[in-house]
């Protein structure tokens, strides 16, 4: 029924159409022959130049009006229908020589308008094919059909259940995440049945973690569970050159949404968009976010959580997101997406395994446990690496080697045997390297080592030490940041030992054991004589203003010389252990560098093979710290 009354719709308004360019086709033909019987009416005859010398000797001229030329005049008495004619001049010269001789003759203008009228038109055409160009490009952004009557449309891409083709199966590492959205795909499925009791689902629910922990998939997971639309944008694709674009997008955004509900929005960098407001603005305010941020906020507000729209939020820097949109009521809840543990390490490599062809020397718990602070991306990353190295040397699977191989180019970076040192400087890089690791293996509760090169890798590493953590450690004591400084300054005491000179390559382990030292007066507290006090300055800002005294010690000149020397004691305390121990081990230092310097790399049984010999650091020496 409603099929045929739209067709009949379309036919009549095909038959008004054609009407109406019936009327302008008639119009247009009347105009033509009006004119033609205007010129008629004050038609002119063209006659040779002959022809008009002949009426002159005749007398039937009775006026004319001669130009550059042209000949232009009036019969005295009409001649078959004309009284007025026109004639192209000829040079009188030659007008004699050809009345001589009877011939007609009569000039010719050479005509220029197709020159003049190219004159006009190409530029013009040159022009408007230059700014079209230049508009397409500026534009090409706004996608199919885009243009200057759509820059207000949103840009977010729609996914439907078949393209987001992502479960929870898929996502691993995030259980409690996991299961906090679990209830929000229920809700998507039957939103009916949250409101039975009067609850109200979350209007936005804003995913917060480290860059590369999972956010956007878990965020494409939720809708590929609820099998519901999913619009997809970017904080930054709201914001464009032109003033109030950003508003018109997020309504646009949120009409689409209300028209295709059950549904999810989600805004990935969500920092980029709701960014703390300034309460003073200047030269340099920013008002186009602000009304962008306004409408989203008038938008969550008036919106109905009951309707089916879900808003999801992804970033990595809450702690600059303006207080309105983190309130009650618009985004309710927050879900801490944080770097995975051990276990969850061990889940995530599994799903990406499923991709790679791999032997039965690869033990998925032992790569967890040799990647501490990984992320989703990075272990990602691990497999496809391993992957890589497996297919260069040309081997049917990806063995556990690859693994161990790709750890140590993500973490000290790509091998550089090209880069030659003189027997001096690979010697006292050998000392270096075994320095770190005697002292790690002498002290208790440091992070094993599972291998010792003195190949250069990266841009500045000469040699390195790696050392990955047993477990995953979330509180530190002072006696073990004392003894991660003296792991730190290790190389610098067994140049000191055995060269009895210091060199340059120490210069990242001291910034790093500074670091460490300076974090343990200010931020920690564990130097008792300065007491139980914060001497950090603040660096976050509230509502985009910086607080009161930002920049300046929130301490005095005396006690700033007393962090100082706070600072300079622990340093040297650490220091100092290194050399206690390796000092007690000098023989073996001195074995393990020879046997480092011919085969430039230990592995993990090596190292073993020598830590038997080593005598331990019971505990740290407290005296010199």
């Amino acid at each position: 029924m409603s099929q045929k009354s739209g067709g009949q719709k379309r036919k009549i308004d095909s038959k008004k159409t054609g009407f109406n360019f019936a009327y302008v086709i008639l119009a247009l033909v009347g105009v033509f022959l009006l004119h033609n019987m205007i010129l008629s009416a004050f038609s002119v005859k063209s006659i040779a130049y002959s022809e008009f010398l002949a009426l002159l000797r005749e007398g039937k001229i009775e006026e004319v009006t001669i130009s550059t030329n042209h000949v232009q005049g009036k019969l005295r008495a009409q001649q078959d229908g004309w009284s007025r004619f026109t004639t192209t001049r000829v040079d009188p010269d030659l007008a004699q020589m050809l009345d001589e001789y009877g011939v007609k003759y009569s000039g010719r203008l050479e005509s220029n308008w197709l020159t003049n009228l190219m004159s006009w038109i190409l530029p013009a055409l040159l022009f408007f094919g230059l700014w079209m160009f230049i508009i397409r490009r500026v534009m090409r952004g706004a996608g199919p059909g885009g243009g200057l009557m759509s820059i207000g449309k949103s840009k977010a891409k729609v996914y439907v259940e078949s393209d987001t083709r992502v479960t929870f199966q898929d996502v691993a590492g995030v259980g409690e995440a996991k299961n906090e959205l679990e209830e929000i795909v229920a809700f998507l499925k039957n939103p009916s049945a949250y409101g039975r009791l009067g609850a109200r689902m979350p209007k936005g629910i804003l995913l917060v973690g480290p860059p590369g922990t999972g956010k956007t998939l878990l965020a494409r997971a939720v809708a590929g569970e609820a099998k519901v639309p999913f619009f997809s944008i970017s904080g930054s694709e709201f914001v464009e050159m032109f003033v109030g674009v950003g508003a018109a997008r997020v309504r646009d955004l949120f009409e689409q949404a209300r028209n295709k509900a059950p549904c999810i929005i989600f805004v990935d960098e969500l920092d980029a968009l709701g960014k703390a407001r300034a309460s003073r603005t200047g030269f340099g305010g920013h008002d186009e976010k602000e009304q962008t941020l306004n409408q989203l906020l008038v938008e969550l507000d008036g919106f109905d959580p009951s309707s089916g729209i879900v808003l999801l939020g992804a970033t990595n820097r809450p702690e600059i997101l303006d207080p309105a949109l983190l309130r009650a009521g618009r985004f309710d809840r927050q879900i801490l997406v944080d770097r995975p543990e051990r276990s969850d390490r061990a889940a995530i490599l599994s799903v990406h395994l499923r991709q790679v062809t791999y032997d039965d020397t690869v033990d998925v718990e032992k790569i967890a446990a040799l990647t501490p602070g990984f992320t989703g991306a990075d272990l990602a990353n691990l497999v496809n690496e391993a992957a890589l190295l497996a297919t260069r040397r040309g081997a049917d699977k990806v063995g556990l080697t690859d693994f161990t191989l790709a750890i140590e180019r993500l973490v000290a970076g790509l091998e550089r045997k090209s880069r030659l040192l003189n027997p001096h400087e690979r010697e006292i890089v050998a000392y270096h390297e075994m320095g770190h690791a005697l002292v790690a293996g002498a002290l208790p509760e440091s992070d094993p080592v599972h291998k010792v090169s003195i190949i250069p890798r990266g841009v500045g590493a000469l040699g390195y030490t790696l050392q990955r953590p047993s477990e995953d450690r979330y509180l530190m004591t002072r006696e073990h940041l004392q003894n991660r400084m003296a792991v730190l300054l290790g190389g610098r005491a067994a140049e000191k030992l055995i060269f009895g000179h210091l060199s340059t390559g120490a210069s990242d382990d001291l910034n790093r054991a500074s670091d460490i030292a300076r974090d343990m007066v200010m931020r920690y507290g564990m130097v008792e004589d300065l007491g139980h006090v914060s001497y950090e300055a603040p660096t976050q800002s509230y509502l985009g203003e910086m607080p009161p005294g930002w920049g300046q010690p929130r301490y005095g000149q005396e006690t700033a010389n007393r962090i100082d020397n706070a600072v300079r004691e622990i340093v040297e305390g650490a220091y100092g252990l290194a050399i206690d121990v390796l000092t007690t081990n000098r023989k073996l230092l001195e074995e393990s560098a020879k046997q480092l310097l011919s085969q430039e790399t230990l592995d993990e049984a090596a190292i073993a093979a020598l830590f038997g010999n080593l005598t331990p650091q019971p505990e740290v020496n407290e005296a010199r710290t």
